[in-house]
């Protein structure tokens, strides 16, 4: 069930009317006709008048003020318009992630991944999500996959050296941060870790 589905069931009263309220500040004069519309009638497009982009926008700019209830209200608008959007369920499960609820966003991201399965962003996050857990095979795992789709991206290897590190292994995660380096030289943030582990 989405958490479209989770909000209009009223699982969750209190966020269920905050978004209310936010979209009641988004409808236009005009709009207001809609409310009265026989339930037939009633669509996603009607829930507000703008686009999945134009809410996906409005999303980011939440993100970026760090109001990530107001985030996900209109990413949740935005997947209802446009659903199995990858892009959204991705957003979604990255705010998700972010304000702490693990589990939620570890399902929209398989949903993303559905949607896009050669997303590197996707396995990382996922794996970063299972590292956390302790799921440490499906995190490699994960990391893999992000690897095999883009085997220049030091984010990943820094993510694996982290991952290696949580493991015990600390040889293998000197080679990654190493591997950091070889793609991006002005990571500090590899040299510190390599310098720590070495110095251990």
């Amino acid at each position: 069930m989405t958490v479209f589905q989770l909000l209009m069931l009223g699982v969750s009263a209190y966020f269920a009317y905050k978004i209310f309220e936010h979209v009641q500040t988004l409808q236009d004069p005009q709009d207001e006709k809609n409310t009265y519309e026989p339930e037939e009638q009633k669509s996603a497009d009607a829930f507000s008048p703008f686009s999945p982009e134009a809410l996906v926008e409005k999303a980011d700019t939440a993100y970026e003020e760090n109001d990530f209830q107001k985030a996900l209200a209109l990413l949740t608008e935005a997947d209802a318009k446009d659903p199995k959007n990858s892009e959204i369920l991705f957003k979604t499960g990255f705010i998700l992630q972010k304000s702490g609820d693990n589990d939620e966003a570890l399902k929209r991201y398989k949903e993303a991944l559905e949607v896009d399965k050669d997303n590197e962003f996707i396995h990382n996050s996922m794996a970063s999500i299972y590292r956390e857990n302790g799921e440490f095979s499906s995190a490699k795992l994960h990391l893999q996959a992000s690897l095999e789709i883009d085997d220049k991206n030091p984010v990943t290897y820094f993510n694996y050296g982290n991952l290696l590190v949580d493991m015990g292994h600390k040889d293998e995660a000197i080679s990654m941060y190493e591997k950091v380096l070889e793609i991006n030289p002005d990571i500090e943030e590899a040299k510190e870790e390599i310098d720590r582990l070495k110095g251990e």
